[in-house]
Protein backbone atom coordinates (compact mmCIF):
# COMPACT_ATOMS: atom_id res chain seq x y z
CA UNK A 1 0.00 0.00 0.00
CA UNK A 2 1.44 3.24 -1.62
CA UNK A 3 -0.54 6.59 -0.12
CA UNK A 4 1.16 9.81 -0.83
CA UNK A 5 0.26 12.49 1.42
CA UNK A 6 0.82 15.95 -1.35
CA UNK A 7 1.55 18.92 0.05
CA UNK A 8 1.50 18.39 3.78
CA UNK A 9 3.65 21.09 5.07
CA UNK A 10 3.69 20.14 8.99
CA UNK A 11 0.90 17.70 8.48
CA UNK A 12 3.46 14.49 8.41
CA UNK A 13 2.19 11.04 8.86
CA UNK A 14 4.46 8.72 10.37
CA UNK A 15 2.50 5.76 9.19
CA UNK A 16 4.78 3.25 6.98
CA UNK A 17 2.70 3.29 4.07
CA UNK A 18 2.76 6.83 4.01
CA UNK A 19 4.74 9.14 1.67
CA UNK A 20 4.58 12.88 2.48
CA UNK A 21 5.69 15.44 0.03
CA UNK A 22 6.01 19.19 0.27
CA UNK A 23 8.23 21.98 -0.97
CA UNK A 24 7.87 23.96 2.58
CA UNK A 25 10.65 26.58 3.66
CA UNK A 26 10.35 24.76 7.20
CA UNK A 27 10.93 21.43 5.07
CA UNK A 28 13.56 22.87 3.08
CA UNK A 29 15.11 23.71 6.48
CA UNK A 30 15.01 20.52 8.09
CA UNK A 31 16.65 18.46 5.35
CA UNK A 32 19.40 20.76 4.80
CA UNK A 33 22.40 20.14 6.81
CA UNK A 34 23.86 23.81 6.52
CA UNK A 35 20.78 25.36 6.41
CA UNK A 36 19.45 23.64 9.75
CA UNK A 37 22.53 25.24 11.60
CA UNK A 38 21.24 28.79 11.07
CA UNK A 39 17.61 27.55 12.87
CA UNK A 40 18.09 28.65 16.43
CA UNK A 41 18.48 32.32 14.65
CA UNK A 42 15.91 31.93 11.93
CA UNK A 43 13.16 30.72 13.52
CA UNK A 44 11.23 31.28 16.92
CA UNK A 45 7.70 30.74 18.70
CA UNK A 46 5.77 28.86 17.04
CA UNK A 47 7.39 28.39 13.80
CA UNK A 48 10.05 26.89 15.89
CA UNK A 49 7.43 24.45 17.55
CA UNK A 50 6.57 23.15 14.15
CA UNK A 51 9.87 22.81 13.10
CA UNK A 52 10.55 20.81 16.17
CA UNK A 53 7.57 18.79 15.53
CA UNK A 54 8.14 17.98 11.91
CA UNK A 55 9.35 14.18 11.32
CA UNK A 56 12.35 12.96 8.88
CA UNK A 57 10.00 10.67 6.93
CA UNK A 58 9.42 13.35 4.46
CA UNK A 59 10.21 13.71 0.52
CA UNK A 60 11.01 17.73 -0.11
CA UNK A 61 10.12 17.97 -3.46
CA UNK A 62 8.50 21.12 -6.16
CA UNK A 63 5.04 19.54 -7.35
CA UNK A 64 5.07 22.13 -10.03
CA UNK A 65 7.39 19.78 -11.08
CA UNK A 66 5.25 16.67 -11.25
CA UNK A 67 4.72 13.71 -9.12
CA UNK A 68 8.34 11.76 -8.75
CA UNK A 69 6.71 8.51 -9.02
CA UNK A 70 5.96 5.93 -11.65
CA UNK A 71 2.74 5.67 -13.78
CA UNK A 72 0.19 3.18 -12.16
CA UNK A 73 2.31 3.06 -8.87
CA UNK A 74 0.12 4.80 -6.26
CA UNK A 75 -2.91 3.53 -3.82
CA UNK A 76 -4.14 6.39 -2.76
CA UNK A 77 -3.14 9.97 -3.55
CA UNK A 78 -4.12 12.38 -0.91
CA UNK A 79 -4.43 16.09 -0.57
CA UNK A 80 -5.77 18.35 1.43
CA UNK A 81 -5.73 22.29 1.96
CA UNK A 82 -3.51 22.48 -1.22
CA UNK A 83 -5.47 22.53 -4.51
CA UNK A 84 -7.14 25.73 -4.05
CA UNK A 85 -3.98 27.02 -3.70
CA UNK A 86 -2.83 25.98 -6.83
CA UNK A 87 -3.64 28.55 -9.77
CA UNK A 88 -6.66 27.74 -12.04
CA UNK A 89 -4.82 27.24 -15.05
CA UNK A 90 -2.61 24.88 -13.17
CA UNK A 91 -5.04 22.16 -11.86
CA UNK A 92 -5.21 20.09 -14.56
CA UNK A 93 -2.35 19.78 -15.46
CA UNK A 94 -1.98 18.85 -11.18
CA UNK A 95 -5.11 16.16 -11.41
CA UNK A 96 -3.37 14.69 -14.70
CA UNK A 97 -0.24 13.81 -13.11
CA UNK A 98 -2.64 12.43 -9.95
CA UNK A 99 -3.99 10.23 -12.20
CA UNK A 100 -0.85 9.29 -13.97
CA UNK A 101 0.59 7.83 -10.91
CA UNK A 102 -2.72 6.19 -9.70
CA UNK A 103 -3.26 2.48 -9.81
CA UNK A 104 -5.92 1.15 -11.87
CA UNK A 105 -8.74 1.85 -9.38
CA UNK A 106 -6.80 3.49 -7.10
CA UNK A 107 -8.29 6.60 -5.24
CA UNK A 108 -8.02 10.30 -5.38
CA UNK A 109 -8.75 11.96 -1.97
CA UNK A 110 -8.66 15.65 -1.59
CA UNK A 111 -10.22 17.98 1.18
CA UNK A 112 -10.72 21.51 0.62
CA UNK A 113 -12.43 24.46 2.56
CA UNK A 114 -15.74 24.09 1.43
CA UNK A 115 -17.17 27.13 0.16
CA UNK A 116 -21.00 25.89 0.72
CA UNK A 117 -20.38 25.43 4.12
CA UNK A 118 -18.79 29.18 4.78
CA UNK A 119 -21.53 31.01 2.43
CA UNK A 120 -24.61 29.30 4.85
CA UNK A 121 -22.66 30.66 7.47
CA UNK A 122 -22.27 33.82 5.97
CA UNK A 123 -25.81 34.01 4.88
CA UNK A 124 -26.83 33.06 8.77
CA UNK A 125 -25.03 35.87 10.11
CA UNK A 126 -26.08 38.48 7.58
CA UNK A 127 -29.68 37.36 8.82
CA UNK A 128 -29.03 37.47 12.41
CA UNK A 129 -27.20 40.98 11.70
CA UNK A 130 -30.07 42.35 9.45
CA UNK A 131 -32.60 41.61 11.48
CA UNK A 132 -31.73 42.31 15.58
CA UNK A 133 -27.93 43.55 15.04
CA UNK A 134 -26.98 40.68 17.22
CA UNK A 135 -24.20 39.48 14.90
CA UNK A 136 -22.95 43.30 13.56
CA UNK A 137 -19.78 42.73 15.25
CA UNK A 138 -19.02 39.28 14.38
CA UNK A 139 -20.18 39.33 10.89
CA UNK A 140 -16.38 40.31 9.04
CA UNK A 141 -15.31 37.54 10.18
CA UNK A 142 -17.84 35.92 8.28
CA UNK A 143 -16.81 37.54 5.36
CA UNK A 144 -13.03 36.81 5.79
CA UNK A 145 -13.48 33.31 6.10
CA UNK A 146 -14.45 33.10 2.34
CA UNK A 147 -12.06 35.86 0.85
CA UNK A 148 -9.15 36.95 3.75
CA UNK A 149 -7.02 34.22 1.90
CA UNK A 150 -7.86 35.76 -1.43
CA UNK A 151 -6.70 38.80 -1.42
CA UNK A 152 -4.34 38.45 1.42
CA UNK A 153 -0.73 40.64 0.34
CA UNK A 154 1.70 39.75 3.11
CA UNK A 155 2.30 36.60 4.63
CA UNK A 156 0.47 36.21 7.81
CA UNK A 157 4.03 34.90 9.67
CA UNK A 158 5.70 37.69 8.61
CA UNK A 159 3.38 40.21 9.88
CA UNK A 160 3.48 39.63 13.23
CA UNK A 161 7.58 39.32 13.25
CA UNK A 162 9.43 42.48 14.11
CA UNK A 163 9.76 45.22 11.86
CA UNK A 164 13.08 44.70 10.58
CA UNK A 165 13.03 41.54 10.64
CA UNK A 166 9.83 41.72 8.93
CA UNK A 167 11.07 43.51 6.09
CA UNK A 168 14.24 41.40 5.34
CA UNK A 169 11.52 38.47 4.97
CA UNK A 170 9.33 39.88 2.95
CA UNK A 171 12.31 41.18 0.83
CA UNK A 172 14.01 37.87 1.23
CA UNK A 173 10.62 35.37 0.11
CA UNK A 174 8.34 37.54 -1.47
CA UNK A 175 4.38 38.17 -0.78
CA UNK A 176 1.89 35.92 0.61
CA UNK A 177 0.83 34.92 -3.30
CA UNK A 178 4.53 34.00 -4.23
CA UNK A 179 4.67 32.12 -1.19
CA UNK A 180 1.55 29.80 -1.90
CA UNK A 181 -0.40 31.16 0.67
CA UNK A 182 -3.32 32.74 -1.16
CA UNK A 183 -5.73 31.14 -2.04
CA UNK A 184 -6.47 31.32 -5.82
CA UNK A 185 -10.21 29.48 -6.27
CA UNK A 186 -12.71 28.29 -3.87
CA UNK A 187 -14.68 24.72 -4.53
CA UNK A 188 -17.81 23.18 -3.59
CA UNK A 189 -19.46 19.69 -3.85
CA UNK A 190 -20.64 20.80 -7.62
CA UNK A 191 -17.70 22.62 -8.86
CA UNK A 192 -15.23 20.17 -7.26
CA UNK A 193 -16.93 17.12 -8.52
CA UNK A 194 -17.67 18.27 -12.10
CA UNK A 195 -13.61 18.95 -12.26
CA UNK A 196 -13.42 15.46 -11.16
CA UNK A 197 -15.39 13.91 -14.07
CA UNK A 198 -14.07 16.42 -16.36
CA UNK A 199 -10.50 15.16 -15.50
CA UNK A 200 -11.32 11.58 -16.12
CA UNK A 201 -11.93 10.39 -12.86
CA UNK A 202 -15.25 8.46 -12.02
CA UNK A 203 -17.34 7.83 -9.25
CA UNK A 204 -16.68 11.02 -7.15
CA UNK A 205 -18.44 10.83 -3.74
CA UNK A 206 -18.94 13.08 -0.70
CA UNK A 207 -17.42 12.10 2.47
CA UNK A 208 -16.81 13.21 5.79
CA UNK A 209 -13.21 13.39 7.76
CA UNK A 210 -13.70 10.09 8.89
CA UNK A 211 -15.75 7.87 6.36
CA UNK A 212 -13.73 6.59 3.16
CA UNK A 213 -13.63 4.13 0.53
CA UNK A 214 -9.81 3.70 1.88
CA UNK A 215 -9.37 0.79 4.11
CA UNK A 216 -8.55 1.49 7.89
CA UNK A 217 -8.57 4.99 6.85
CA UNK A 218 -8.75 6.18 10.76
CA UNK A 219 -5.75 4.84 10.82
CA UNK A 220 -3.62 7.31 9.29
CA UNK A 221 -4.61 10.06 11.01
CA UNK A 222 -4.95 12.80 8.12
CA UNK A 223 -8.16 14.20 8.37
CA UNK A 224 -8.61 13.64 12.12
CA UNK A 225 -5.81 13.38 15.32
CA UNK A 226 -5.69 10.78 17.84
CA UNK A 227 -8.54 11.33 19.87
CA UNK A 228 -10.61 11.20 16.90
CA UNK A 229 -11.36 14.60 16.07
CA UNK A 230 -11.29 16.46 12.82
CA UNK A 231 -8.25 17.83 12.04
CA UNK A 232 -9.69 20.44 9.66
CA UNK A 233 -13.15 21.67 10.29
CA UNK A 234 -15.06 23.35 7.90
CA UNK A 235 -13.65 21.02 5.29
CA UNK A 236 -15.76 19.45 2.09
CA UNK A 237 -14.12 15.56 1.60
CA UNK A 238 -14.15 14.05 -1.61
CA UNK A 239 -13.26 10.98 -3.43
CA UNK A 240 -12.29 9.52 -6.84
CA UNK A 241 -11.41 6.98 -8.55
CA UNK A 242 -8.88 6.29 -11.75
Amino acid sequence: MIILNLGCGSKISRHTAIVNIDWSILLRLRTNRLLRLAVPYLLTGDRRKRFDLLGDNVMVHDLSKGIPFDSNSVDVVYHSHMLEHLDREGVPKFLAEVKRVLKPGGVHRIVVPDLELLCRKYFKSLERSSSSNSDVENHDGYVGAIIEQCVRKESAGSSLQPPFRRFIENALLGDARKRGETHQWMYDRVNLGYLLTDSGFKNSSVERYDTSSIFDWHSYYLDQNEEGNEYNPGSLYMESTK
